[in-house]
């Protein structure tokens, strides 16, 4: 593994964390959003993350075939199926005939779950960088 792909492996984890970060923020400014563009209330989003190779060139390539260097990265955002809250607020805009209002399926307390532990992976992958940065340092000052 040479340098380049050292910083790239704990780079490609922090931009993954913070997208998902952004989706996480997303959801918790819209807890509330009873009404969007698509019609209806907001529904949660979440991310899916999936570990790719790396692919800098053709000789990389061959390498990779036997000592994998994974990357991850967020493959696709996906809406959370379960339902909407109902709740009776006969006086709410967005109320039915009935006088029920849908709420966005969003949990405040599992997306701050959620953002805790984001958090914590990306600073993991700040720890890794910085380790990886001391080493090349410490190489470097031995050649010397």
């Amino acid at each position: 593994m040479n340098i380049s792909q050292a910083f790239s492996i704990p780079a490609t984890g922090l931009d993954a964390q913070r997208e998902r970060l952004n989706i996480i923020s997303s959801n918790l400014a819209n807890i509330d959003s009873t009404e969007t563009t698509e019609g209806g209330p907001y529904r949660r989003r979440d991310v899916v993350f999936t570990a790719t190779a790396l692919e800098d060139s053709f000789g990389s390539m061959m390498n990779q075939e036997m000592n994998p260097v994974k990357q991850v990265k967020v493959s696709e955002v996906v809406y959370d199926q379960r339902p909407f809250s109902r709740v009776f607020e006969p006086g709410h805009p967005s109320a039915d005939s009935e006088g029920y209002v849908l709420y966005p399926n969003v949990n405040a307390m599992e997306e701050m779950v959620n953002m805790i532990s984001s958090l914590r992976s990306y600073e993991a992958n700040v720890t890794v960088l910085n380790s990886i940065k001391s080493m090349a340092l410490k190489a470097l000052e031995i050649s010397r």
